[in-house]
């Protein structure tokens, strides 16, 4: 079975950074027509925190089991990011480093999946949303499907490739819906054609795992594909 060390899961962590880095405004832009317009620069607070906790543990060394980044970025999103998408990024990181834990020292196939399906059923459980209702589920629910469809011994960048298409494909399905929870319910056809910013972060974090992102529009708009 093919896995991954804890430098790839930390690189991962490192180019979602980026990626939210290069896309802030736009992600801005997008919530401040469906949400609070604060949502890539809580993103960007979480990974700036999680990034520092990094280096401070890589001073110590490098850690040997691939869960390790990921369970710094949850703690770093739970403890130091408000409103409500934060602590549901939170629970997903907190769920995807149990899981690959669990699965194993290195990261495979079959953790990202369990740990994905994981995530996917605390956050609906806390926050309450269901697929259709125009938030991050629309995105985490096709990643979590793709994943599980892989088989388990498959090697985890085509995994993750997989994901990353699925949770795109359904951020744009996100523009067709009619919000049913937050801010943006509440906006009615304002929001008509906007995808959920929540949804683009899904899209952004499994993207990263291949590579970084550098515009949000060619992804948008199904003119490029994640996997680069």
């Amino acid at each position: 079975m093919t896995s991954f060390d804890a430098a790839f899961t930390g690189g991962w962590i490192r180019r979602f950074a980026a990626s939210v880095r290069a896309t802030e405004p736009e992600l801005t832009a997008l919530d401040q027509r469906a949400g609070d317009g604060d949502f890539g620069v809580n993103l960007t607070t979480g990974l700036t925190t999680a990034l520092r906790m990094l280096d401070e543990a890589a001073a110590d060394g490098e850690p040997e089991d691939a869960s390790a980044p990921l369970l710094t970025t949850a703690t770093a999103f739970l403890d130091s990011v408000g409103g409500t998408s934060g602590p549901l990024f939170g629970l997903l990181f907190q769920r995807l480093a149990c899981a690959v834990r669990d699965a194993g020292p290195g990261l495979t196939t079959s953790g990202l999946a369990a740990g994905t399906r994981e995530g996917l059923a605390v956050i609906q459980r806390v926050g309450e949303a269901r697929a259709g209702d125009k938030t991050l589920v629309d995105a985490l629910a096709p990643a979590a499907r793709a994943l599980g469809a892989c088989p388990p011994d498959a090697p985890p960048d085509t995994a993750l490739v997989r994901a990353a298409g699925g949770a795109w494909e359904g951020v744009r399905s996100t523009a067709r819906l009619r919000a049913r929870r937050g801010r943006a319910s509440y906006l009615g056809d304002r929001v008509s054609g906007v995808p959920d910013p929540g949804a683009v972060g899904i899209g952004l974090f499994y993207a990263s795992a291949d590579g970084g992102v550098r515009a949000l529009a060619p992804f948008l708009e199904g003119r490029e594909q994640p996997s680069r």
